[in-house]
């Protein structure tokens, strides 16, 4: 048997984190998406079709899907460091010989773990209302764990710089759950007058849920090379913040 040693321990820790009170962190989430599906879905579907031939329910199963990965990727990296530091435990993972990657790693693959593990959750209970086709399946599993590792590395930015539950608060709900919902998790942005598809496509968000739901449908309001470039480039910028905070100790170190 192989010894769980370094980040990997780290790495277990969150996940099981998470996992223990799985009621919570994953069954509340998949509940939360199937309430707006059936909300939603019954009040639009037969009236709004998208793409020209997408029924309305189709098109929100991958949207409500990306959306739960996301925000559920965000929350586990930003509420477990936030958590840490204001119980006093950080220091005991402080005194460990991890390197900045081992923490990046540890905490970032764990809040993908559970992003990806709530978006199955959600399709799963969602496709008996709607099964979307899968014309380009690597497409899905690319803007999944680029989305998820995203909202992970930001959770962590997050987390590193709020003192309190007040400050992540406010990061949470005034930017992260404003850019999902204007992302066109329950619209297409083809829909929109041209202004707001302009300020649309200045949303990284958009691109994200945009080239996931095109891996179902083979067609999006974006092209999905487009989409991986812009995706892509900013988990790279927002890692390499986190990896720079989390060398310097920034408000972990005293």
């Amino acid at each position: 048997m192989i010894a769980v040693t370094g980040w990997r321990a780290l790495l277990y820790k969150e996940t099981l984190r998470f996992w223990k009170v799985g009621f919570q962190t994953v069954g509340a989430p998949v509940l939360t998406a199937l309430l707006y599906l059936m909300v939603f879905g019954h009040v639009l579907e037969g009236r709004v079709t998208v793409y020209g031939t997408v029924g309305y329910t189709a098109f929100l199963v991958p949207g409500l899907v990306m959306m739960s990965v996301l925000q559920n990727a965000f929350a586990n990296s930003s509420s477990s460091i936030i958590q840490s530091k204001i119980m006093g435990n950080l220091v005991f993972v402080l005194l460990t010989p991890l390197s900045h990657w081992g923490w990046f790693m540890a905490y970032v693959g764990s809040s993908i773990i559970r992003g990806l593990v709530v978006g199955a959750g959600v399709f799963a209970v969602t496709m008996f209302f709607a099964l979307p086709d899968f014309v380009a399946p690597l497409w899905i599993f690319i803007f999944a764990f680029l989305g998820a590792a995203i909202l992970g590395t930001l959770g962590l930015i997050a987390g590193l710089w709020a003192e309190k539950f007040d400050q992540m608060a406010v990061f949470q709900n005034f930017l992260i759950m404003p850019m999902t919902f204007l992302s066109g998790v329950f619209y297409s942005i083809g829909s929109l007058p041209p202004f707001w598809q302009k300020v649309s496509h200045l949303n990284p968000f958009f691109y994200m849920i945009d080239g996931f739901r095109y891996g179902f449908f083979g067609v999006s309001d974006a092209s999905p090379w487009l989409s991986f470039g812009i995706v892509g480039t900013a988990w790279l910028f927002v890692s390499a913040v986190a990896v720079h905070l989390l060398r310097i100790g920034y408000k972990i170190r005293g």
